[in-house]
């Protein structure tokens, strides 16, 4: 059966796919109202958005003209180095081709024209379709776009395998209460132990998916704890420079943690990650991020999960994960960041400390 719960559209994939490329501005040729939430949060994040805002009159006669017009426009009002034409729905079903639009319209800017529609089954094809544009006018190798097409693979496969999709629908949950899940860990940690804490995050997610393992080193420094965090210097423009400026403010803050693969890798590490638990074999996990991305088998006795996906609570439990928190809202807490934010998990572990000490 397919899929009666809403899943992540190609479009919207398509949107941030630009702004990993550095798109200063991205045009979607479409309605007014397509993509709406993501366009406005991304241009919290820094990539312009704009839209050709078709009406009835052109589904029928079409929007090449109205399209030129917002080229012109974005050109001359914000002289963007890169820009992106984006389709949607609407431009797939009355037939334009946008890349003949976009040589039309004759503007300075390098521009990709990018064909695609909300109606694909998998939400990466909107990301191999701006890649592969990308690829053409060499903004990435042949050789990052084969890369990025097999993580990508990785990463659908994980959430069919063990994520939001391995149902066809799963209620959403806001997770276990945060200060019961976090005492327990920290009465874990404090029994003497032996622990491992792992971020293993999707790109911007990573500016508060660290910040627990930051939480638990300020408070239990001494404890035998291994940090590991996807903050690899690796991927699209913009990913990359994420890591390097998280990796760098967590050193600043004291922590430096053993590098398990790049942001853009969290789909495809999590063979890696469950062969490093088997070696160091902990008493108990922190696991922030994409949990479900590490199979069920490595998850040892105590484990504490840490995820922004309200329907990924119920999957989590049935793999053996002790406690699963869930970050409600955390996506748009990290666009337009460009340093570590604090979580609510993290809050609640520094709260509990700074209680006891009052309390003592």
């Amino acid at each position: 059966m397919k899929f009666v719960q809403p899943r992540p559209s190609s479009i919207v994939a398509a949107l941030y796919t630009a702004r990993d490329l550095d798109v200063d501005l991205a045009i979607l040729h479409g309605p007014s109202g397509c993509s709406f939430k993501h366009a406005r949060l991304l241009e919290e994040d820094g990539m312009r958005c704009l839209t050709t805002s078709l009406s009835d009159n052109d589904f029928i006669f079409g929007g090449k003209d109205r399209l030129i017009d917002v080229l012109t426009y974005a050109q001359e009002e914000f002289s963007p180095k890169r820009m992106a034409v984006i389709g949607t729905c609407v431009s797939m079903i009355i037939g334009e081709d946008l890349e003949a639009i976009v040589d039309a319209a004759e503007i300075r800017a390098e521009t990709i024209a990018v064909d695609i529609h909300a109606g694909f089954s998998e939400n990466i094809d909107g990301v191999i379709a701006v890649l592969v544009q990308a690829c053409k006018k060499g903004w990435i190798s042949s050789e990052e776009l084969e890369r990025q097409k097999c993580i990508l693979k990785g990463a659908n496969s994980v959430e069919r395998e063990r994520g939001a999709a391995t149902k066809s629908y799963i209620a959403p949950s806001r997770g276990d209460l945060k200060h019961i899940a976090a005492k327990a860990l920290l009465d874990a940690i404090d029994s003497g132990g032996k622990g491992m804490c792992i971020m293993n995050a999707k790109k911007e997610t990573a500016y508060m998916f660290i910040d627990p393992l930051l939480a638990v080193h300020e408070l239990r420094p001494d404890a035998e704890i291994s940090y590991y965090a996807n903050l690899g210097d690796k991927g699209l423009p913009r990913v990359a420079a994420m890591a390097r400026g998280i990796d760098g403010e967590c050193k600043e803050r004291g922590l430096t943690p053993t590098h398990i693969g790049s942001l853009d890798e969290y789909g495809v590490l999590g063979e890696d990650i469950g062969t490093l638990i088997q070696r160091e074999n902990p008493d108990f996990l922190l696991i922030s991020g994409v949990p479900h991305a590490i199979p069920e088998k490595y998850v040892t006795p105590f484990c504490v999960s840490i995820t922004n996906g309200p329907r990924q609570y119920e999957p989590l439990k049935e793999q053996g994960h002790d406690w699963v928190v869930v970050e409600i809202d955390l996506h748009p807490h990290v666009l337009g960041v460009s340093s570590i934010q604090e979580s609510e998990f993290g809050a609640v572990l520094r709260s509990l400390e700074s209680n006891t000490i009052k309390t003592e």
